[in-house]
């Protein structure tokens, strides 16, 4: 069995921001309400034609090349996203095409925000087994095209991005070290979008109806994110014997502020210790950690030897913890 660790990151942001003062002028908010209860003061927003397939190719070309390696070397790419390009081909098909990786095979992943910890464990098992020497995981949405720009519960909390890992074989002792991921369907109202699968196809009624649109249980979604995101972490520190003393750093899933601020009171986690950029780039499900990631890289926020832990939530409802050694 071989240690999976990863190599090469990169991110993209679309260029168009949009800021709580513009949402004032389009539906009934604040700057204060929303920076209150979410954290948020501006989001990425992809531009008509800017499809997911090509931000996501965007950041994928930055972690290949961060990896040393050319798209060619690839044997897989995982394309964790909510936000297809079509509903067939898979995205990560289109993306396979922008880069060139004539070699690899390419699939997508569904687990909404907690995406890309689950493709990371799907590719750990490509590499542990050694049926790939090199995998690329990228997170990529453009949940504005989703979003209602009449209900402020939703529409301020969303933006578009990128981030991308390259996953390759490195050392025992180095990389994934444990990883816990989860879900309950019971509890997939909390957070989804009804219109547009063989649940309601799409149709002139489900248009009307405004099916086609993110719709959310915020409260309900609060408590529970908070509670598993809590207990995955202990989960793989246990497993490790490890505690919190001893993560360099932890990069969360960038959904809400205040459910950061709740998960890091209950595990004990210093602030200094805590990634946030929400408030520059709002919540972008699958894209948020490696986008968050990729800024620690090269801003120098990690360094070899580093342990590391990245924990998430979203819907399904999903959710997952994961230790790696830098």
């Amino acid at each position: 069995m071989y240690s999976a660790g990863i190599t090469g990151t990169g991110h993209m942001l679309p260029e168009k921001v949009l800021t709580n003062a513009d949402l004032e002028r389009m539906v009934e908010t604040s700057d204060d309400w929303i920076v209150s209860r979410t954290g948020i003061r501006e989001r990425h927003i992809a531009a008509p034609g800017e499809t997911t397939s090509l931000i996501a190719a965007s950041a994928g070309r930055k972690a290949i090349e961060a990896a040393g390696l050319s798209a060619l070397d690839l044997d897989l790419i995982l394309c964790a996203t909510v936000c297809p390009d079509m509903a067939l081909p898979s995205t990560a098909c289109f993306i396979q095409s922008h880069l060139g990786a004539k070699n690899a095979a390419a699939f997508d992943l569904v687990a909404a925000c907690s995406g890309f910890l689950y493709a990371l464990t799907v590719a750990q098992g490509y590499i542990a087994t050694g049926q790939a020497r090199h995998v690329l995981v990228i997170g990529a949405e453009e949940l504005s095209r989703y979003v209602d720009y009449t209900d402020r519960a939703t529409c301020v909390i969303f933006g578009d991005g990128a981030g991308a890992a390259v996953l390759s074989q490195v050392e025992e002792g180095r990389g994934i070290l444990a990883s816990k991921i989860q879900s309950d369907g019971d509890l997939a109202e909390y957070l989804y979008t009804p219109g547009g699968g063989t649940a309601h196809p799409t149709s002139e009624q489900t248009i009307q109806d405004r099916l086609h649109y993110i719709k959310m249980r915020g409260n309900e979604l609060f408590k529970v994110a908070v509670r598993n995101m809590t207990e995955s972490s202990r989960n793989v520190l246990d497993r490790l014997q490890l505690t919190v003393n001893d993560i360099d750093l932890v990069i969360p899933h960038q959904a809400n502020q205040r459910i950061t601020d709740a998960v890091s009171d209950r595990l004990g986690i210093p602030a200094d210790r805590i990634y946030a950029n929400i408030s520059r780039i709002g919540n972008t499900s699958s894209a948020s950690i490696p986008i968050a990631l990729d800024e620690c890289v090269r801003g120098g926020r990690i360094h070899r030897g580093n342990l590391l832990m990245f924990t998430s939530f979203g819907a399904g409802a999903t959710w997952g913890s994961m230790v790696l050694r830098w």
